[in-house]
């Protein structure tokens, strides 16, 4: 069954190529604009044999590891807040979703405003595009701990605090698993985001450069590069883990 998955996406890959060289033999778009897939595997070549691409993930890996950790740090704080206070979550609980439904990319004259040109700009926007998605996350998986659950608990005399780790931390495990996932997805697109316009090293700040100097074929490497790393990770690490809380909590077969 693997296997077949694997070769389906193998061969829509090679479709993707050869129509990707077929519009570019058809001449359609300028070579600086639109180049050829040969040239894109070379600037990766390139980019990774001379150390660039490494230096660049190495920056990006870094920012992000340390804005995630914030986020879903103060993104837990938050989401308990509005979970176990119904005065927070009437009052903020609004408010919340309005902040994540802002692209994280309007976040980033804040940050250059606030920090300048700084790997803390970029790490300002890493936090702000993971905290609210993972705040959300954890609010949910308080408030949908099962009632007798909670009046089990209660029957037997755990109240309080001895209330909230026993029970519902326990019964939470598998939306905190999920904001995690997200609060993942949500900061490496917030990161991008931020080094683009940064003024250090990273991936945007590569893309940003190639750009700037018209290699395509640099912006073009990069992009799969953003995306392979995105998809594997998630695919290989978050998705996995997820799945694996879902069926020991047997909420999944």
């Amino acid at each position: 069954m693997k296997w077949n998955i694997a070769i389906k996406r193998i061969l829509f890959l090679a479709v993707i190529i050869g129509l990707w060289q077929l519009v570019y033999a058809l001449g359609i778009f300028e070579e600086i604009i639109f180049p050829p897939p040969a040239k894109v595997a070379v600037a990766l070549y390139e980019g990774f044999a001379d150390g660039d691409f490494l230096v660049a993930l190495g920056a990006s890996f870094r920012h992000l590891f340390t804005g995630m950790s914030l986020a879903i740090l103060i993104g837990t704080v938050v989401g308990v807040i509005l979970g176990k206070s119904k005065q927070a979550d009437e009052t903020a609980g609004m408010y919340l979703i309005a902040l994540q439904s802002i692209p994280s990319i309007v976040w980033v004259p804040l940050a250059i405003m606030l920090f300048g040109f700084s790997e803390f700009a970029v790490i300002f926007v890493v936090v702000l595009g993971g905290t609210f998605v993972m705040a959300l996350n954890v609010r949910s998986a308080i408030h949908n701990v099962p009632p007798q659950f909670v009046r089990a608990a209660r029957t037997m005399g755990t109240t309080g605090v001895k209330l909230f780790y026993r029970v519902e931390v326990p019964a939470g495990i598998p939306y905190f698993m999920s904001g995690i996932r997200l609060a993942w997805a949500f900061s490496w697109r917030a990161l991008m985001a931020g080094e683009l316009l940064s003024n250090g090293p990273g991936l945007g700040y590569t893309l940003s450069y190639a750009q700037d100097y018209a290699r395509m074929d640099q912006v073009i490497a990069i992009i799969i590069i953003i995306g392979v790393i995105g998809a594997v990770v998630d695919n290989l690490v978050f998705s996995k883990l997820e799945k694996n809380v879902m069926k020991r909590w047997g909420l999944v077969k």
